[in-house]
């Protein structure tokens, strides 16, 4: 029986790293932070039986990693609306959604971890969740431990119960799948390099007076936009065009707050009017993704619990 006491803050500083590892897993922040918690509640439950055979961190990702494979046994592939149908053909405003649980989302920044600085930001991109949710969860697990948090093959297999020989196997065959895969958000985001700073005012700019015809223009004559939790999404000058006049009566008077998301890259907040003259309210996280220094893809996040979570306001003023 293990008879020191249980050291709550040597296991509290193992939180940005499980919550890294655990919102690869889980494609959601928020399922990422309740994992965890429940990660802590379990070592303190079961604190006396640690017998020292691995190290702290080891046996605490080992808790993180059995409560994320539990999760994704019941659970559906997470996804992007551009891996899960063809662009809208007749362009009307969106009324179906599906639930939160379908969607890949945004990540805050998980802080100034010394260990999570050296993670590999590209393994944050939502195309790069998005890849790895076609994993089956153990490989997932493994490909994560190895490749992004770059943990030798005798750790992650005292982590995950297997032996090193299963490790290396479960690897190879995890980079073969990804190797195969072809996502379409994966080819949208690898196309260029995020949006510089005047691309990003410009678009402001342009939404904030809704001038549609500047904010078309903005776009590549193949950009595209998608707004989960709705399903369509939209794709090409014209159908943008279309679209936007459509919505024209719920955007206009937004505003942006600028925000980072997953690992430091540039998105915008937008606020729209609410019911009292003066205030907006929460809308979308808008991340754009770039291709010859033209906007090719927005993601509007339409979920007004990332405000929060991202440490933006839950109101602001005219």
């Amino acid at each position: 029986m293990n008879e020191t006491a249980f050291d709550s803050e040597i296991v509290e500083s193992f939180r940005p790293g499980l919550t890294s590892f655990c919102y690869r897993m889980l494609g959601s922040i928020d399922d990422a932070d309740d994992t965890v918690q429940e990660t802590f509640i379990r070592a303190w439950q079961s604190w006396s039986s640690f017998r020292n055979d691995s190290s702290i961190k080891t046996w605490v990702y080992r808790i993180a990693s059995n409560l994320c494979l539990d999760k994704l046994r019941q659970a559906k592939r997470r996804t992007l609306p551009v891996d899960l149908s063809d662009p809208a053909v007749s362009i009307l405003a969106p009324t179906e959604t599906l639930p939160d649980s379908t969607w890949i989302w945004p990540s805050p920044d998980f802080g100034d971890n010394p260990e999570e600085a050296l993670v590999r930001k590209d393994t944050l991109q939502l195309c790069f969740i998005a890849l790895l949710q076609a994993l089956p969860p153990r490989q997932r697990a493994v490909l994560i431990l190895k490749d992004v948090f770059e943990w030798p093959s005798k750790q992650i297999a005292e982590t995950l119960g297997m032996s090193p020989a299963a490790v290396n196997s479960a690897l190879q065959r995890a980079r073969e799948t990804l190797d195969r895969t072809q996502l379409r958000s994966d080819e949208f985001s690898r196309m260029g390099e995020g949006p510089d700073p005047d691309l990003l005012s410009r678009y402001v700019e342009a939404f904030e007076q809704f001038d549609i015809n500047a904010l078309v223009a903005l776009f590549h004559e193949e950009g595209c936009m998608s707004m989960p939790p709705f399903a369509m999404w939209i794709r090409g000058q014209e159908d943008l065009s279309k679209f936007f006049a459509l919505t024209r009566w719920h955007c206009v008077g937004s505003k942006f707050l600028p925000v980072t998301v997953n690992g430091g890259y540039p998105a915008l907040a937008q606020y729209v009017p609410s019911s009292e003259a003066s205030v907006l309210v929460p809308w979308g996280i808008h991340v754009i993704e770039v291709k010859d220094k033209q906007v090719f893809h927005v993601q509007n996040f339409i979920n007004t619990k990332l405000f929060a979570r991202l440490g933006l306001p839950e109101r602001i003023h005219r």
